[in-house]
């Protein structure tokens, strides 16, 4: 994600820091060097390395063995992608490349709009593997489905976008750039021992800022999402901003819309105001948008379609198996910066999806199906995501929390406190989360969950605003660069109860760095800006750092060189490196084949510092992966054995 630095919630909900204040004493923590903190309360083991210079492990039982196999990759700040000895990866889909058999990618960004709709998108984000023919498990033959976040307006024109040009800017630019937004679903086979796109396929697609969809769930037909263009509040035109991911047990593939308020702008400059059916400021919807998409295109320009952001912020399902299928947005998930979903089967078949507000001080949310999901039946599963219960998390002092439902007549959510109907809160969920009185955490991303212990894992990746007066003992980082992994387990190891346990799973940061505040508790290869999360089929948790661009290298970031990919074993806490990316990258979105004998990693937006701080040489700080003009891009990842990745 790109960085914002703004803060959107002025509620005064509890910070996370205040509620561990509450539970541990600052000698508690300090000698602990944050370990006492991260003691697990599910078994397993977490080391750290203490303030005054002592190391001290917690363990109930003998360590056993790690799950871990390969040698550390060290940090480095070369433009080139680093994986262990042993194993080797390759470029395969990066942004520009046809997904079928469309045109090929233009190095002189001379590809037009209706080029790029045939394309890779830009900023390659969440990527999942679904196995050919459905219903199989080939470890060959499959799907890969990825988002494509956001874009360099400097790269993907060649004299840079409205910002830069807004002289030259036109409907042909801003077309463009909505093209590079949205999914890309390409076929992948594996022949000969090697890798490689089919084209064409017949399953190829792209989803775009322009593919019609379809409104459903409680919010659907409501007026906050009726337009002069869609007075029916049922139908938009495109997704956009689409970070991190997620899919269903039945099979399709679930997008999730994070910044979306950045895109829309009022044409004339006039100041918004608030109404009845917006909630501008609450969700940072301002009033010049990123990219100038106002100024070419109707549906962005808010003195016209003021109701347009109501229809972003949502997530979106799509059957990847069929490249006619229409994408869904789902309404009963909520309204916010979805970074992705995750899901847990409950003992009655129940799905519950998990999904963080990537934004500073923000929550944590779950949705519970309100039907039981048909493993016999995929068809009967087409509608399940319409209805259901949201929730909002709240942390308690004691290590347990609960979940507060987003319910209209419950909790305060009434008339009298503006929230008229469910299709109210939902449109409104910041609103109505701040009103039930959620805990605000530290930018919340990726959720994993292990479906063999019913835990959830969630990157809170940092937070630079935390003031020196909500410093405590238990959270002593009053400027939280580093950022912290939580993890928690609903009672009884169901995850449609409301209450659950949690922990600390790890601190980040260096035990070299002077400040106690940075020095976090990592047992092994040290990381910072915990991201991406996922949780592998053979119990290892992988984790993907986002330093901002701006800021590698620097300060007390300078130890973790560029943004990379580690794994991490629950049960001893050991993590160690993986993978390095190139310069100015976010290392983003990791899924494997069943076997575990491949792994798909994405690399996004490598060199964006210095692509955005100069136009007329795109390629200062980064030209990885062709030397040219810098592209993400998705890279495919074996052990040179042919064993298990990770092993």
């Amino acid at each position: 994600m790109k960085d914002d630095d703004l803060i959107y919630n002025s509620s005064q909900n509890p910070v996370f820091a205040d509620i561990l204040e509450k539970h541990l004493s600052r000698r508690q923590v300090l000698r602990g060097g944050l370990g006492a903190a991260a003691v697990t309360m599910f078994g397993g083991v977490v080391g750290c390395n203490s303030s005054d210079g002592d190391s001290t492990t917690t363990s109930t039982t003998t360590t056993p063995k790690s799950l871990i196999g390969f040698q550390s990759v060290a940090t480095n700040f070369e433009d080139a992608v680093h994986v262990p000895k042993g194993y080797t990866g390759k470029v395969l889909f990066a942004w520009g490349d046809p997904v079928s058999n469309g045109p090929a990618f233009s190095f002189d960004a001379q590809n037009s709009a209706a080029d790029q709709a045939q394309q890779a998108g830009m900023h390659h984000d969440g990527i999942h593997f679904f196995s050919l023919p459905y219903g199989s498990n080939s470890s060959t033959h499959g799907l890969l489905v990825m988002n494509h976040e956001y874009i360099d307006d400097v790269v993907i024109h060649i004299d840079g976008g409205y910002r830069y040009s807004p002289s030259t800017y036109s409907v042909e630019k801003a077309n463009k750039e909505l093209a590079a937004h949205g999914v890309s679903v390409i076929e992948v086979k594996k022949v000969n021992g090697q890798w490689d796109v089919v084209r064409p396929s017949q399953y190829a697609r792209r989803v775009t800022g322009n593919t019609p969809m379809t409104l459903t769930g409680p919010a659907a037909g409501s007026d906050f999402l009726k337009t002069a263009a869609d007075p029916t509040g049922r139908e938009v035109l495109g997704t956009l901003n689409n970070c991190a991911h997620g899919y269903t047990p039945w099979g399709t593939y679930l997008t999730c819309e994070e910044n979306f308020h950045q895109y829309f702008g009022s044409k004339s400059g006039s100041d918004l105001v608030d109404n009845d059916l917006n909630a501008y400021k609450r969700y940072g919807v301002p009033k010049t948008s990123s990219y100038g998409w106002e100024t070419q295109l109707e549906r962005f320009d808010l003195d016209k379609t003021p109701n347009e952001p109501n229809r972003f912020g949502w997530v979106v399902e799509f059957d990847p198996f069929d490249p006619s299928s229409k994408p869904v947005k789902h309404t009963a998930f909520g309204r916010f910066s979805h970074e992705n979903v995750a899901f847990l089967i409950a003992p009655d078949k129940r799905v519950v999806f998990y999904s963080g507000d990537d934004a500073r001080f923000e929550y944590i949310y779950k949705f519970v199906t309100a039907k039981p999901y048909d493993a016999n039946n995929r068809a009967a599963n087409a509608t399940l995501l319409d209805e259901g219960t949201l929730y909002v998390a709240k942390f308690n002092a004691d290590k347990t929390g609960e979940w507060l439902p987003l319910v209209h007549g419950q909790l305060g959510l009434t008339a009298e406190n503006g929230f008229r109907s469910q299709a109210e809160v939902l449109v409104k969920t910041r609103l109505a989360a701040d009103k039930v009185g959620a805990t605000k955490m530290d930018r919340p991303e990726w959720i994993t969950t292990d479906p063999k212990k019913q835990d959830v894992y969630v990157t809170l990746t940092n937070n630079n605003r935390r003031t020196e007066a909500q410093q405590d003992a238990a959270n002593p980082r009053a400027d939280n660069q580093m950022g912290h992994i939580l993890r928690w387990r609903e009672t009884g190891g169901n995850p449609t109860d409301t209450r659950f346990t949690w922990d600390i799973y790890v601190f980040a940061g260096s035990p070299d760095l002077p400040s106690a505040q940075h020095k976090g508790n990592v047992k092994g290869d040290i990381f910072a800006c915990p991201d991406g999360l996922w949780m592998d089929s053979n119990g290892l948790l992988w984790i993907q750092t986002d330093m901002s661009s701006d800021s590698i290298g620097k300060g007390a970031l300078a130890p973790f060189g560029n943004n990379q990919m580690l794994a991490s074993d629950p049960t001893t806490g050991e993590v160690r490196r993986f993978l390095t990316g190139p310069k100015g990258c976010e290392v983003t979105g990791v899924i494997a084949t069943p076997d575990m004998k491949t792994m798909f990693v994405n690399i996004q937006h490598p060199g964006e510092t210095e692509t955005d701080a100069n136009p007329a040489n795109p390629t200062k700080v980064s030209s990885w992966p062709n030397g040219q003009r810098p592209r993400s891009a998705t890279v495919v990842i074996v052990k040179d054995d042919g064993g298990v990745i990770g092993s």
